[in-house]
């Protein structure tokens, strides 16, 4: 775990991370490839999507997504992968959406440090 983040948070995303199903980001080129219904989601912060962010990911931020989520893909066993800088995030919108009800939802272990080298990026 990076020492950047508080105890405290990195407490949640642990706790969280018993519930939250994770494939590592080097798994979601072949990924893509096999599921086409796959939706790649980058939960970052608007500005760092605009900085930056794999192509053809769909920015819904882990603010936002409990909001927008149900408009934008109400199908709840639609396969739903969420990116953010790392990991930890991306961890943390998964479990809600899962309480939500979705049920075919995972967080990218390694997020977009790990992506930007792994899939083409805009």
């Amino acid at each position: 775990m990076s020492s950047t983040h508080s105890p405290a948070f990195l407490a949640l995303v642990d706790e969280a991370r018993t519930r939250v199903r994770e494939v590592h980001a080097r798994e979601m080129p072949e990924i893509l490839r096999r599921e086409p219904r796959a939706r790649l989601i980058d939960v970052r912060e608007e500005s760092e999507y605009a900085a930056g962010h794999v192509k053809g990911a769909e920015w819904i931020g882990k603010g936002v997504i409990k909001r927008d989520i149900e408009a934008r893909h109400p199908d709840r066993d639609e396969p739903l992968y969420l990116y953010c800088g790392g990991g930890f995030r991306s961890v943390l919108a998964a479990d809600n959406l899962q309480k939500m009800g979705y049920r075919n939802v995972w967080s990218v272990d390694g997020g977009w440090r790990a992506l930007k080298d792994l899939l083409p990026v805009e």
